[in-house]
Protein backbone atom coordinates (compact mmCIF):
# COMPACT_ATOMS: atom_id res chain seq x y z
CA UNK A 1 0.00 0.00 0.00
CA UNK A 2 1.07 3.65 -1.13
CA UNK A 3 -0.39 6.83 -1.42
CA UNK A 4 -2.93 6.43 -4.29
CA UNK A 5 -2.76 9.94 -5.35
CA UNK A 6 0.75 11.57 -3.94
CA UNK A 7 0.55 15.44 -3.53
CA UNK A 8 2.10 18.31 -1.29
CA UNK A 9 -0.15 18.03 1.47
CA UNK A 10 -0.73 14.60 1.40
CA UNK A 11 0.13 13.33 5.29
CA UNK A 12 0.92 9.99 3.65
CA UNK A 13 5.17 9.72 3.33
CA UNK A 14 6.03 9.39 -0.39
CA UNK A 15 8.55 6.32 1.07
CA UNK A 16 6.28 4.38 3.03
CA UNK A 17 5.38 1.49 1.60
CA UNK A 18 3.22 -1.13 3.39
CA UNK A 19 1.79 -4.80 2.54
CA UNK A 20 -1.15 -6.09 3.27
CA UNK A 21 -1.59 -9.88 3.76
CA UNK A 22 -5.22 -9.90 4.88
CA UNK A 23 -5.89 -13.52 2.97
CA UNK A 24 -2.92 -15.82 4.12
CA UNK A 25 -3.77 -18.99 2.29
CA UNK A 26 -1.15 -21.36 4.22
CA UNK A 27 -2.41 -19.88 7.69
CA UNK A 28 -6.17 -20.18 6.31
CA UNK A 29 -5.45 -23.80 5.41
CA UNK A 30 -3.97 -24.02 9.24
CA UNK A 31 -6.65 -22.48 11.14
CA UNK A 32 -9.12 -24.10 8.95
CA UNK A 33 -7.58 -27.75 9.75
CA UNK A 34 -6.82 -26.80 13.25
CA UNK A 35 -11.06 -26.27 13.62
CA UNK A 36 -12.41 -28.34 11.36
CA UNK A 37 -10.49 -31.68 12.80
CA UNK A 38 -11.25 -30.55 16.17
CA UNK A 39 -7.30 -30.77 17.16
CA UNK A 40 -5.91 -29.38 20.14
CA UNK A 41 -2.16 -28.19 19.58
CA UNK A 42 -0.01 -27.16 22.23
CA UNK A 43 2.86 -24.61 21.78
CA UNK A 44 3.87 -20.54 22.80
CA UNK A 45 1.70 -17.90 21.11
CA UNK A 46 -0.49 -19.52 19.00
CA UNK A 47 -3.21 -17.86 17.64
CA UNK A 48 -7.17 -17.69 18.67
CA UNK A 49 -9.98 -19.68 17.67
CA UNK A 50 -11.78 -19.10 13.86
CA UNK A 51 -14.45 -15.73 13.64
CA UNK A 52 -15.81 -18.18 11.18
CA UNK A 53 -15.85 -21.63 12.33
CA UNK A 54 -16.35 -24.60 10.18
CA UNK A 55 -18.21 -27.91 10.51
CA UNK A 56 -16.36 -30.85 11.97
CA UNK A 57 -14.96 -33.28 9.48
CA UNK A 58 -15.99 -36.88 10.04
CA UNK A 59 -13.21 -39.13 7.90
CA UNK A 60 -12.02 -42.49 8.52
CA UNK A 61 -8.83 -41.94 7.90
CA UNK A 62 -8.36 -39.99 10.12
CA UNK A 63 -7.52 -42.02 13.51
CA UNK A 64 -6.29 -41.59 16.72
CA UNK A 65 -2.27 -41.97 15.82
CA UNK A 66 -3.29 -39.46 12.61
CA UNK A 67 -4.54 -36.43 14.81
CA UNK A 68 -1.71 -37.14 17.12
CA UNK A 69 1.10 -36.46 14.55
CA UNK A 70 -1.23 -34.04 13.31
CA UNK A 71 -1.20 -31.79 16.54
CA UNK A 72 2.61 -31.75 17.40
CA UNK A 73 2.80 -30.97 14.18
CA UNK A 74 1.07 -27.88 13.64
CA UNK A 75 2.35 -25.72 16.14
CA UNK A 76 6.04 -25.79 14.58
CA UNK A 77 4.15 -25.04 11.03
CA UNK A 78 2.22 -22.59 12.33
CA UNK A 79 5.40 -20.69 13.39
CA UNK A 80 7.20 -21.55 10.26
CA UNK A 81 3.97 -20.54 7.73
CA UNK A 82 3.37 -17.32 9.72
CA UNK A 83 7.44 -16.52 9.13
CA UNK A 84 7.13 -16.63 5.79
CA UNK A 85 3.89 -15.01 5.18
CA UNK A 86 5.59 -11.61 7.20
CA UNK A 87 9.11 -11.81 5.12
CA UNK A 88 9.15 -9.17 2.41
CA UNK A 89 8.98 -10.81 -0.38
CA UNK A 90 12.66 -10.58 -3.25
CA UNK A 91 10.82 -9.30 -6.21
CA UNK A 92 13.79 -11.39 -7.72
CA UNK A 93 12.30 -14.06 -6.99
CA UNK A 94 9.74 -14.21 -9.73
CA UNK A 95 11.74 -12.69 -12.50
CA UNK A 96 14.09 -15.55 -11.91
CA UNK A 97 10.91 -18.11 -11.47
CA UNK A 98 9.43 -16.98 -15.28
CA UNK A 99 13.09 -18.35 -16.60
CA UNK A 100 13.31 -21.75 -15.26
CA UNK A 101 11.77 -24.66 -16.74
CA UNK A 102 8.82 -26.33 -15.95
CA UNK A 103 9.22 -29.31 -14.38
CA UNK A 104 12.86 -28.61 -13.14
CA UNK A 105 14.26 -28.66 -9.41
CA UNK A 106 15.31 -25.28 -9.83
CA UNK A 107 11.55 -24.45 -10.47
CA UNK A 108 10.49 -26.75 -7.95
CA UNK A 109 12.73 -24.91 -5.43
CA UNK A 110 11.94 -21.17 -6.34
CA UNK A 111 8.61 -22.38 -6.15
CA UNK A 112 8.50 -23.17 -2.38
CA UNK A 113 11.00 -20.54 -1.63
CA UNK A 114 7.71 -18.28 -2.62
CA UNK A 115 4.44 -20.09 -1.37
CA UNK A 116 6.40 -21.29 1.87
CA UNK A 117 5.65 -24.04 3.76
CA UNK A 118 1.99 -25.62 3.44
CA UNK A 119 0.07 -28.40 5.50
CA UNK A 120 0.02 -30.86 2.63
CA UNK A 121 4.34 -30.69 2.08
CA UNK A 122 4.02 -32.55 5.42
CA UNK A 123 0.95 -34.54 5.66
CA UNK A 124 -0.29 -34.62 2.22
CA UNK A 125 -4.41 -33.14 1.36
CA UNK A 126 -6.21 -35.92 3.36
CA UNK A 127 -6.95 -32.66 5.85
CA UNK A 128 -8.36 -30.35 3.59
CA UNK A 129 -10.60 -32.57 2.58
CA UNK A 130 -14.00 -32.54 3.19
CA UNK A 131 -17.13 -34.43 3.16
CA UNK A 132 -20.86 -33.68 1.69
CA UNK A 133 -22.34 -33.21 4.86
CA UNK A 134 -19.46 -30.90 6.58
CA UNK A 135 -18.01 -28.84 3.66
CA UNK A 136 -14.69 -29.15 2.26
CA UNK A 137 -11.76 -26.28 3.08
CA UNK A 138 -12.95 -24.82 -0.59
CA UNK A 139 -16.37 -24.36 0.29
CA UNK A 140 -14.80 -22.22 3.80
CA UNK A 141 -13.07 -20.54 1.69
CA UNK A 142 -15.13 -19.56 -0.79
CA UNK A 143 -17.21 -18.13 2.07
CA UNK A 144 -14.59 -16.44 3.85
CA UNK A 145 -13.79 -14.68 0.52
CA UNK A 146 -17.02 -13.39 -0.14
CA UNK A 147 -17.52 -12.09 3.37
CA UNK A 148 -14.17 -10.57 3.01
CA UNK A 149 -15.03 -8.68 -0.15
CA UNK A 150 -18.53 -7.50 0.78
CA UNK A 151 -16.55 -5.83 3.97
CA UNK A 152 -13.83 -4.22 2.08
CA UNK A 153 -14.13 -0.36 2.34
CA UNK A 154 -15.75 1.65 -0.47
CA UNK A 155 -12.71 4.45 -0.80
CA UNK A 156 -9.31 4.64 -0.35
CA UNK A 157 -9.91 6.94 2.52
CA UNK A 158 -11.50 4.41 4.60
CA UNK A 159 -9.17 1.40 4.54
CA UNK A 160 -7.69 1.06 8.14
CA UNK A 161 -4.17 1.95 7.27
CA UNK A 162 -5.63 5.54 6.24
CA UNK A 163 -7.51 5.99 9.04
CA UNK A 164 -4.90 5.30 11.57
CA UNK A 165 -2.47 6.75 9.79
CA UNK A 166 -1.09 8.58 12.58
CA UNK A 167 -0.29 5.23 14.52
CA UNK A 168 1.05 3.82 11.10
CA UNK A 169 3.83 6.01 10.28
CA UNK A 170 5.36 6.13 13.96
CA UNK A 171 4.98 1.93 13.67
CA UNK A 172 6.61 2.31 9.89
CA UNK A 173 9.49 4.38 10.85
CA UNK A 174 10.27 1.32 13.27
CA UNK A 175 10.71 -1.33 10.90
CA UNK A 176 6.84 -2.04 9.89
CA UNK A 177 6.05 -3.06 6.41
CA UNK A 178 3.76 -5.52 6.18
CA UNK A 179 0.73 -6.47 8.21
CA UNK A 180 -1.03 -10.09 8.46
CA UNK A 181 -4.93 -10.25 8.81
CA UNK A 182 -6.23 -13.94 10.01
CA UNK A 183 -9.82 -13.93 10.65
CA UNK A 184 -9.79 -14.80 14.40
CA UNK A 185 -11.97 -13.84 17.37
CA UNK A 186 -10.05 -10.95 19.57
CA UNK A 187 -7.14 -9.63 19.71
CA UNK A 188 -3.48 -11.12 18.50
CA UNK A 189 -0.70 -8.21 18.42
CA UNK A 190 2.41 -9.97 17.74
CA UNK A 191 5.38 -8.56 15.68
CA UNK A 192 6.91 -11.41 13.07
CA UNK A 193 10.04 -11.11 12.02
CA UNK A 194 10.97 -7.98 13.11
CA UNK A 195 9.32 -6.06 10.31
CA UNK A 196 5.50 -7.61 10.31
CA UNK A 197 2.65 -7.38 12.38
CA UNK A 198 0.30 -10.34 13.15
CA UNK A 199 -3.42 -8.52 14.08
CA UNK A 200 -7.34 -9.99 13.52
CA UNK A 201 -9.84 -8.72 11.03
CA UNK A 202 -11.14 -7.85 14.11
CA UNK A 203 -8.52 -5.64 15.29
CA UNK A 204 -8.37 -4.33 12.22
CA UNK A 205 -11.51 -2.93 11.80
CA UNK A 206 -11.59 -1.12 14.62
CA UNK A 207 -10.19 2.22 15.10
CA UNK A 208 -8.91 2.10 18.62
CA UNK A 209 -7.99 -1.58 18.79
CA UNK A 210 -5.82 -1.40 15.45
CA UNK A 211 -4.22 1.72 16.83
CA UNK A 212 -3.23 0.13 19.83
CA UNK A 213 -1.65 -2.82 18.03
CA UNK A 214 0.53 -0.33 15.91
CA UNK A 215 2.14 1.14 19.07
CA UNK A 216 2.64 -2.48 20.31
CA UNK A 217 4.79 -3.24 17.13
CA UNK A 218 8.44 -3.02 17.30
Amino acid sequence: MISSEPRPDDPWPPDMRITIEDRPSALLELLWIREAHGLQPHGDDLPPLLSDPPALVVDAQVDAATRVEWERGWPQLWQDALTHAGADQDPALFDRLLHTADGSSERAELLRQVTGPYWSDLFGTTASEGDASSGSYGDWLDRGTAAYLAAMPTSYEEQPERRDLPALIPAWRRGLTKIVVIPCTGDVTRTVGGNALLVTAGTRADSGRYRRALGAFG
